[in-house]
């Protein structure tokens, strides 16, 4: 009978003394109260409480954790509405704290961001909503890392996820990026068609200047020739009086074109010549070839 009526309490023994280990895992903490009180906090490894008297409270992971923020409308300091959701990463340093100052951390934190945000976004216009994300980001993991640190808490980043505008204020960005981009491609056009006229006018400029001085240089070779023959001419003539016979009957000919040069002369022309000296009339008609020319 006696050794009937031990067998429960071995096992009632038995079943205190394994509700009594405790094993944390690495990265894992367990806070224990005796009789009501905190008492201590459990480490990684096998630990014993006392059955009854003590008890585990809280159970809670000492890594980095990943706090998802929902969407949440805002107002910007232009009165633009905005929905802005982020991520928040951060990790439990003092489990104690965290367990005995707020109720239900990560509500709390989610709350905390939310509010946070809405502050941030409060201060920006629109326009820089989108520039200075980075900006914003560490103001916000500024003020949210002092806020939870009596918490126990460390936040160690902060992340904007994504920035949603109203649909109206979207259509209205989006009609104005296409017209920014009419515009820069209408000034892209003219500038283009502008430098294409400039190219082409200065190319019609240096084909006529180029002309003109070929002309120019053409003349001046033809007019030193002339007068160079005609100066061996004259020297050739009066070396040679009986030359002058056949230079009149060689220059016959240059008599009637050289009159419909003097015909066809703006304001008419007069031409004054000895006819008995063929030197004076081989130089009135290079005079007069010069002129034309």
């Amino acid at each position: 009978m006696e050794a009937l009526l031990s067998l429960p309490a071995l096992a009632l023994m038995a079943l205190l003394g394994v509700s009594s280990v405790k094993v944390t895992s690495g990265g894992q903490s367990r806070l224990v109260e005796r009789l009501g009180k905190y008492d201590r906090q459990l480490q990684p490894g096998l630990s014993f409480v006392l059955p009854g008297v003590e008890k585990v409270v809280s159970h809670e992971s000492l890594k980095e954790r990943v706090l998802d923020i929902p969407p949440q409308q805002c107002i910007t300091r232009d009165n633009v509405g905005i929905e802005v959701d982020a991520v928040v990463y951060w990790q439990l340093l003092e489990h104690a704290r965290a367990y005995y100052a707020v109720d239900n951390l990560q509500a709390a934190m989610v709350n905390l961001v939310l509010t946070q945000i809405r502050a941030e976004m409060g201060k920006l216009d629109l326009d820089q909503t989108f520039t200075t994300r980075q900006e914003v980001n560490e103001a916000l993991l500024r003020e949210l890392d002092q806020a939870t640190d009596p918490w126990g808490v460390k936040v160690t980043r902060v992340e904007l996820r994504d920035i949603q505008p109203s649909r109206g204020v979207q259509q209205a960005m989006e009609q104005q990026m296409t017209a920014e981009r009419e515009k820069r491609a209408a000034i892209l056009r003219s500038e283009g068609e502008r430098d294409s006229q400039v190219n082409a006018a200065r190319g019609r400029a240096e084909a006529l200047m180029l002309d003109a001085e070929a002309q120019a240089k053409q003349q001046t070779l033809l007019a030193q020739a002339r007068a160079d023959a005609a100066t061996r001419l004259a020297e050739a003539i009066g070396g040679n009086p009986a030359a002058a016979e056949a230079l009149r009957l060689l220059l016959a000919s240059d008599w009637m074109a050289m009159g419909q040069q003097m015909a066809q002369a703006p304001g008419g022309s007069v031409l004054m010549v000895d006819p008995q000296s063929p030197a004076a009339l081989f130089t009135a008609l290079r005079n007069l070839q010069q002129g034309q020319g």
